[in-house]
């Protein structure tokens, strides 16, 4: 359940907090560190070896940084930039270490931390690092993918971000315990952490620390989380304003808010696949093999299969899976026409799951999961991984943001930055009561707690993984007094990729901050 506390009681528990973290503890010396890094150029190689298995943890960490400075060009003008990398011990309420997050702050230069802001970026999983937020979507440096395209050189090229959300904000990628280069402190282990409330927990106290440790109390503060870190952002979101620190925004990339409501995400298909078939008509019309679409923009064509999905799929579909009438032709052809499934198809796979849909659109071809629109030949998988979409571009996140750490920022380690732990395998879903999380009640109860926070959702037309008809359904829990947005765009589960897409998701980005900031 959802306790609201006073605010003097809020207020008690952050000036206690803050005053903890800004006494160091876990490897930060006793004296608060100063407002700003040294405006000197510092390489750092940082001697630990860092593990990401469950029952890992550090006995001295140490909260060292490498710092350097650079330039971007934003809409002509050139940002002058300074970048921290290294580690920061989170402290649990009571003042212990809990762990040590390794993250990356992207400051611009000679801006005022009191109305600067600074927003935090995680990746999901759960036990992912950030690395594909940080060098996908809006950090200062990028790779140029070329998504869809399954045929561009890799290792992608790093090159500089036009869209970087620099020019708003200043920028936090962090990664959580046990993926990359981040670790649980003894007597912790990493899997201490796994579960969504205690990873969400202390998410709140590295937050609550990098405040206090940089002097940026005053600072507006944004989340910015995508797949499972969106469920992190929820559960956060209401940590974070019932410990006193408000939030003006909160982002949610390719959001899963309640997992009990995505048929793909349970172990036995028992729920209905509605909230998908949206998207199998968003990438039926990318192949131009959805008749419906002949004629129609995307986003009138989207609005057409939402209104057949809601309106005659969904209540025939519930029909059937209680054993009751089976699907007229007249609606088998309407989802043939729109999805480009044949009829026959849908009458023997009514509850169309996504992997089903992946494997048979196109004969001889499948279709990626993160984003349906990237296929490669045949069914097989290489490795185990059959989702296209991902394999073709994760060699080339690990191998550049080791380089980049090391090369640009000037931070270097003996460990392997780990894009990928195993911490799913033994995650503790469970939350508020449910062995799997709904996290609408957590984003109603921040909202309770601060009216004024604005919530901004990205969603990709073609993810199979998270899709959007399924968010917006989700979404809708929350009435109509909310400030939330919803966007959706050509594009998959890390639709930042696609080059069409990021400059207008970055638009509306920049739009959200201004009114969130009351500009």
């Amino acid at each position: 359940m959802h306790i609201l506390p006073a605010r003097i009681a809020r207020a008690a528990w952050l000036a206690a907090a803050l005053a903890l973290a800004a006494c160091g503890g876990g490897g930060g010396g006793g004296s608060s560190p100063p407002a700003a890094p040294p405006p000197t150029t510092q390489s750092y190689t940082d001697p630990t070896v860092y593990t990401s298995g469950g029952g890992a943890s550090l006995s001295q960490p140490v909260e060292s940084v490498a710092i350097t400075h650079h330039s971007v060009s934003v809409g002509g003008a050139a940002l002058q930039y300074t970048a921290t990398a290294g580690h920061l011990t989170a402290l649990s309420p009571a003042g212990a270490p809990e762990a040590s997050f390794f993250y990356v702050a992207y400051t611009l230069d000679g801006a005022a931390p009191a109305t600067r802001p600074v927003t935090f970026f995680y990746n999901g999983g759960p036990g992912s690092a950030s690395a594909w937020l940080h060098l996908g979507s809006y950090g200062p440096r990028r790779l140029a993918t070329g998504m869809p395209r399954t045929d561009a050189p890799t290792p992608f090229p790093l090159v500089d971000n036009a869209e970087t959300l620099l020019d708003v904000s200043d920028l936090v990628f962090v990664d959580a315990i046990g993926s990359g280069y981040s670790e649980a402190i003894a007597p912790n282990i990493n899997r201490n952490f796994w579960g969504v409330d205690a990873d969400a927990a202390a998410f709140r106290d590295f937050i609550v620390r990098y405040l206090a440790v940089n002097q940026r109390q005053a600072s507006p503060r944004f989340l910015f989380g995508e797949s499972y870190g969106t469920t992190r952002s929820a559960v956060l979101a209401d940590l974070l304003e019932s410990a006193g620190v408000e939030l003006k925004g909160v982002v949610l990339q390719s959001a899963v808010l309640d997992y009990n409501s995505n048929c793909a995400l349970t172990s036995k298909i028992t729920l209905p696949c509605t909230g998908y078939m949206p998207s199998y008509a968003a990438t039926a019309a990318w192949f131009s093999v959805a008749p419906a679409a002949n004629g129609l923009a995307l986003p009138d064509f989207v609005a057409q299969a939402r209104t057949l999905a809601a309106t005659r799929y969904d209540p025939a579909l519930r029909t059937a899976m209680a054993g009751g009438a089976q699907p007229d032709a007249g609606l088998l052809a309407s989802l043939a026409s729109s999805t480009g499934m044949p009829a026959a198809t849908w009458q023997s796979h009514f509850n169309l799951v996504p992997d089903y849909f992946r494997y048979n659109l196109l004969a001889g071809q499948t279709l990626g999961r993160y984003d349906a629109r990237v296929t490669v030949p045949g069914t097989a998988p290489p490795s185990g991984d059959d989702d296209p979409s991902s394999y073709l571009i994760t060699p080339s996140f690990a191998f550049r943001i080791g380089d980049y750490l090391a090369h640009e920022l000037g931070y270097t380690t003996p460990s392997s930055y780990v894009l990928l732990s195993n911490a799913i395998q033994s995650w503790n879903f469970s939350h508020d009561g449910r062995a799997l999380p709904d996290t609408i009640p957590d984003l109603a109860a921040a909202f309770a707690q601060n009216p004024k926070l604005k919530l901004l959702v990205f969603d990709g037309y073609n993810d199979l993984a998270t899709p959007f008809f399924t968010t917006e359904g989700d979404l809708a829990r929350l009435g109509s007094a909310p400030d939330v947005q919803v966007k959706s765009y050509p594009g998959g589960h890390m639709l930042y990729l696609d080059d069409q897409a990021r400059p207008l998701a970055k638009a509306d980005l920049a739009n959200f901050y201004r009114r969130a900031l009351g500009n």
